[in-house]
């Protein structure tokens, strides 16, 4: 072949493909598992450890702010010195820590482990997505984008049910210890489906990395991510301020270094800065559905654990179907007109709960949430290939990590503001003395104010620059991939 690429051999083989989308998708898949399946063990913990559940709930926090300070510079980290070797370097990590984690001794071990199981997960989360235009040819990439969040989507619906059947048949570590073997044979599969990293350039010395960025980075988004989970529902003030703080001198300071974590420039580049944006309203949004959904499922409609579920589960299977779907149609009619439609549904979706009487019953909130979260699937498929097909290449990694770190800032926000939205709008002092009219029309107003939100978005997606269809004769660095002799 002229061009190296490791995707087409000259007979039209795709095997070498397949195999890397599925490394990739493996990651996806164990990194959304690995936020969910905790959270159905914590009663559990609680007693195994005989810890107040305000102790126990950090198993599930350590997690997603180790995720969330790390992600950024980890996708940097890649793009300096290899994304290949970083996802298999947080591969193994996942799986070693994983394993810590079923054997933790303590509440405060298994809390450590956590946290190193989330930074072994915030390099899969950055570097999957990162890897995608290497691995798979421009006019693919929407579908393999699709693969992805339909991976996603199926780890975090699975994480609960599964882990709730491995607690039943062996107790709490097994939901731990089932994720040795998996992580492991990631780590197998990756190394051998996935190219090797480029060779470094000894002329351009020594790669530089920015500590000082780095460590204010992560410092202003654990301040974010406390002050919204911190004070059950309500903003705290105090870390808020210390973010907007922090987040002010981290500007101030990668204005100025030689070798930043993030270029500032790049944010008023294409389509990433309105991508980012639109990203933390979507992620706000598809919050919503699961913080408020249970409360206006079981108060406002009266239905038992079983049904709840059931309902619950809609949206994740929803989404896992429509996500390779979502992908194909990028890669036909392009990121843009796709992003669009996706919001247009998801507005949609949200306008349709706030209007919609409980009197209804429960097809009027599936079906609605149905709509969103296939609008949902059409928005993440078009928006990660339209943002990542722009970025320059040697950007790829913190690129994928800041559109990761963006959908986890608003799911965050989403479970704090929406939440208060929601409890305010019931205009009760707690929750349990509202009555199911009450909570009808607090879920309502929530989800007016989610309308209001998509529709923000979708203002965002038609004023965003056009990267064009993915099959355009012009493919950016992003999709190139290194070429190989």
């Amino acid at each position: 072949m002229s061009e190296g690429r490791t995707t087409l051999s000259e007979t039209g083989s795709i095997r070498a493909p397949r195999f890397a989308v599925a490394a990739l998708g493996l990651s996806a898949l164990l990194s959304a598992i690995g936020v969910s399946i905790a959270n159905v063990a914590l009663p559990m913990l609680a007693e195994a450890f005989d810890a107040p559940f305000a102790q126990v709930q950090w198993v599930v926090i350590a997690y997603l702010l180790a995720v969330t300070t790390l992600i950024v510079s980890i996708g940097r980290l890649g793009d300096l010195f290899g994304r290949r070797r970083l996802l298999l370097a947080g591969l193994t990590l996942f799986s070693a820590s994983s394993l810590l984690c079923a054997l933790a001794p303590s509440l405060p071990v298994l809390i450590a482990a956590r946290a190193l199981q989330g930074a072994g997960s915030a390099a899969m989360m950055a570097l999957a997505m990162a890897m995608v235009g290497q691995v798979v040819p421009r006019e693919r990439t929407g579908g393999a984008m699709g693969l992805l969040g339909s991976l996603s989507a199926v780890g975090t619906a699975l994480g609960p049910s599964f882990g709730g059947a491995l607690i039943e048949a062996a107790g709490w570590p097994a939901v731990f210890l089932v994720m040795v073997p998996l992580g492991l044979g990631a780590v197998a599969l990756t190394a051998v489906a996935l190219p090797a990293d480029p060779p470094r350039d000894a002329a351009a010395g020594r790669p530089r990395f920015d500590l000082a960025g780095t460590f204010l980075l992560g410092a202003t988004l654990a301040a974010y991510a406390l002050s919204m989970t911190s004070t059950r529902g309500a903003v705290s003030p105090a870390l808020f301020g210390i973010a907007l703080a922090g987040a002010a001198v981290f500007l101030a300071v990668e204005s100025r270094v030689a070798a930043p974590l993030i270029r500032i420039g790049l944010l008023a580049r294409g389509r990433l800065a309105s991508g980012l944006v639109m990203n933390v309203l979507v992620s706000t949004i598809m919050m919503a559905t699961l913080v408020v959904g249970p409360f206006y499922l079981a108060g406002g409609l009266g239905l038992g654990p079983t049904a709840i579920g059931l309902a619950m589960s809609v949206g994740p299977a929803v989404a896992a179907i429509a996500g390779v779907p979502s992908g194909r149609l990028v890669d036909r009619v392009g990121a843009q007109t796709t992003s669009v439609a996706g919001l247009v549904a998801l507005c949609a979706g949200a306008l349709l709960l706030s209007l919609l009487p409980a009197s209804l019953g429960i097809a009027a909130y599936v079906l609605p949430l149905a709509v969103m979260t296939s609008g949902y699937a059409l928005f993440q498929a078009a928006n990660n290939t339209a943002v990542l097909q722009d970025a320059p290449a040697d950007t790829l990694g913190v690129t994928s990590a800041m559109l990761n770190l963006s959908r986890n800032l608003g799911l965050v926000t989403g479970a704090s503001v929406m939440g208060t939205i929601f409890a305010l709008a019931t205009g009760v002092d707690t929750l349990q003395a509202a009555g199911p009219d009450q909570i009808a029309s607090a879920m309502q107003a929530t989800f007016a104010m989610a309308a209001s939100l998509a529709a923000m978005a979708l203002i965002a997606a038609t004023r965003a620059p056009d990267t064009g269809a993915a099959g355009a004769d012009h493919p950016p660095a992003a999709a190139a991939g290194p070429r190989r002799t």
